[in-house]
């Protein structure tokens, strides 16, 4: 299976792979531009952009997929993106 879903916020993509979920993460961004994440249990994939977007492959359930989504993201909210820059006109 195969889903896609989006959290209100940006993501900090290069601090998240240089922090402790490394060996979990392909990251190149020169050649694609996102996280790749491994999941081990369940056993599923996750495309994280750094626009918040996300998607979730290799599911076998519905339930596989809700489970992966509950599981990464307290991990996303710990690298969220912060724009300071404010609009002065």
């Amino acid at each position: 299976m195969v889903a896609s879903c989006s959290v209100s916020f940006k993501i900090k993509l290069e601090q998240l792979y240089n922090g402790d979920h490394k060996k979990y993460c392909d990251f190149s961004p020169e050649t694609f531009p996102g996280l790749i994440y491994h999941l081990e249990q369940p056993k599923v994939c996750l495309l994280i952009f750094a626009s918040g977007k996300i998607v979730l492959t290799g599911a076998k359930t519905r339930e596989d997929i809700q489970k992966a989504f509950e599981i990464i993201q307290p991990t996303l909210k710990k690298h969220v993106k912060v724009d300071y820059r404010q609009d002065n006109s």
